[in-house]
């Protein structure tokens, strides 16, 4: 389902069952999985990669260098970067353009959760079911299954696949799961 005021500009490539809602902007070269949910006003740029089952809330801009693996949350007006240096104008004075910037990318691995209003800075990767608590910066790595929030956000424990907190950071080697006892390796 696409929306009637969505922008989904031809060349994108949009999976089966995907709903794309109001003032969603998906442009051409952007590839969305199937089973994805863009909420209203999501912005997907061309080169942007979604796997399957991604759902992203609300006012979210992922950029150009960004892949967000499958089963991604993404919550309301999260932004990605794709520019370690950025600048609008080249040293000369003149507009920069295309080729006058270097592409930085980002990884977010599958399961992983991104809370409201996050930033994730770009060149880093997202470990597998990792969360992001909501209003963090996101500045470098974070773990498989690691829990960080904060400006800028920092490690504070580990999180099961169900998301319920596991333990601190001082966690280590095969852990169970006191709520759905599901066993991971930290």
């Amino acid at each position: 389902m696409i929306h009637k005021t969505a922008d989904v500009e031809e060349g994108a490539s949009i999976g089966n069952n995907t709903n794309i809602w109001h003032q969603c902007h998906v442009r051409k070269g952007a590839k969305i999985g199937e089973n994805c949910i863009l909420g209203k006003n999501v912005f997907v740029d061309s080169g942007a990669i979604l796997g399957n089952n991604v759902k992203i809330q609300n006012n979210v801009s992922v950029y150009e260098g960004v892949t967000l693996e499958d089963g991604v949350f993404v919550g309301p007006h999260t932004t990605f970067t794709n520019d370690v240096q950025p600048r609008a104008i080249n040293i000369d004075g003149s507009l920069k353009k295309g080729l006058d910037w270097k592409l930085s990318k980002t990884l977010v691995k599958k399961g992983a959760s991104i809370g409201a209003g996050s930033v994730v800075l770009c060149n880093l990767t997202i470990g597998e079911f990792a969360m992001v608590g909501a209003g963090s910066v996101v500045t470098k790595e974070v773990p498989a299954y690691g829990l960080v929030y904060g400006v800028p956000a920092k490690l504070i424990g580990y999180v099961c696949k169900c998301g319920k907190k596991l333990g601190d950071i001082y966690l280590k080697g095969k852990v169970k799961c006191g709520f759905c006892k599901s066993e991971i390796i930290i």
